[in-house]
């Protein structure tokens, strides 16, 4: 009764148990030659046979020096009685289960994704971290990655501003892109909380972004920042980017910032953006990937993959490679070209977990937080490692689409 039902502990840790109750129960357990009684026939250590164990003690002691370690005489004591014996016993493995249930735990993703009529796991954990408000003091407007140079890399990336990492990463984006100066319209595709929709409609005053998130919360939380922030060219709607109701050559930039990763159809997500996207647009997208295959993946790599999607309700990730394949198939898209910016972008993993230990205290205020948030560390330690040994991959993509 300890943690969890006896049914979910591991069969060693039930014999271990079951052994400690058959002691404490006398069950044909017999104590050492200095004890001669069970448990059955005495329930109490008798004080005479306590100066027994005492005296044998310092007998011992006195022959062999090495016995004589602290709480040797405590040790000596608990083994000479059965009862002692077997709550020491079921303490250990109360204790070797509780650990193997917490590593169980935080080892096995629970946050997959589903969908199921009106409800979806992305809108439901978006609303969720938009309501706590963690996400957004920790990570600010920007639920995305941020960009690192080689320099401050080599400085140390505590040494960079955590919020400011994320305002270069859409510059260097946006650079990246090839885009225009004179763009008018501008969507954004898996906006969050709107932040770098509103960036770029600073940045752009003559144009119009739009931003499109699948969590109402979300809307919410962007359409009152823009109005707080005064940003009029900046507007946000609840939409699924699978299914977008523009019309087709609408905009001028299609961008996004790691909404792929949740998107149960690439192809399709891939080819609503080239729809919407006017000829001779840009479209530029950033998304974590996984390595492409062959080799095939290990058993170790997919664990790794099978948490990863899991935990952060991801249905699946792609290579860098097919998505540049899906871009191709479109037939509408000229162009193509990836890169791949994990050493740009792999301090922000870390960086995450550093703000967070450094100044604790809304999650210390919200207790009902707590688990989460642990698991979300935990979380970002698997993202960095995948990130490092090259199972993931940062995905940039872009294209041009074709004059008509």
């Amino acid at each position: 009764r300890t943690v969890g039902s006896i049914s979910s502990m591991p069969r060693g840790i039930i014999t271990f148990l079951a052994l400690g109750l058959l002691a404490s129960q006398g069950a044909g357990f017999r104590a050492p030659a200095l004890r001669r009684t069970t448990l059955s026939q005495s329930r109490t250590v008798a004080p005479a046979d306590v100066a027994l164990v005492r005296a044998h003690h310092a007998r011992s002691a006195a022959a062999s020096p090495v016995m004589a370690f602290p709480g040797s005489q405590l040790l000596a004591t608990a083994v000479a009685s059965p009862r002692i014996a077997a709550i020491a016993v079921s303490m250990v493995a109360a204790m070797i289960a509780g650990v193997l249930y917490l590593v169980k735990s935080l080892t096995t993703p629970q946050r997959k994704y589903s969908a199921d009529g009106d409800f979806n796991s992305v809108q439901s954990e978006y609303n969720a971290w938009t309501k706590d408000g963690i996400l957004e003091y920790y990570w600010g407007e920007h639920i995305h990655l941020g960009y690192y140079t080689d320099a401050e890399r080599a400085a140390g990336y505590k040494k960079k501003d955590f919020i400011k990492a994320k305002y270069d990463f859409i510059d260097e984006q946006l650079k990246w892109s090839g885009a225009g100066t004179d763009m008018k319209t501008i969507l954004d595709v898996g906006c969050g909380i709107g932040g770098t929709s509103r960036y770029l409609a600073k940045k752009f005053p003559g144009a119009t972004v739009t931003g499109i998130s699948i969590s109402d919360e979300q809307v919410k939380r962007a359409t009152q920042l823009a109005k707080d922030q005064n940003v009029p060219n900046a507007k946000f709607e609840l939409k699924d980017a699978l299914k977008m109701d523009f019309p087709d050559n609408s905009f001028d930039l299609v961008w996004a910032i790691e909404s792929g990763e949740h998107m149960p159809d690439k192809k399709k997500y891939v080819e609503e953006m080239a729809r919407v996207l006017k000829p001779g647009g840009t479209m530029v997208f950033a998304t974590w990937c996984q390595r492409e295959t062959p080799p095939e993946f290990t058993p170790q790599e997919r664990d790794t993959l099978d948490f990863l999607y899991g935990e952060w309700t991801h249905p699946y990730f792609i290579s860098i490679e097919e998505y540049a394949r899906l871009m191709e198939g479109t037939g509408v898209l000229d162009n193509v070209a990836s890169d791949d910016w994990a050493k740009e972008t792999i301090p922000s993993w870390r960086h995450s977990i550093w703000v967070g230990v450094w100044d604790p205290w809304i999650v210390v205020s919200k207790p009902w937080t707590w688990w989460k948030t642990l698991r979300d560390g935990v979380t970002l330690e698997r993202m960095h490692r995948a990130f490092s040994n090259g199972l993931m991959r940062y995905g940039m993509l872009k294209a041009k689409k074709k004059m008509a």
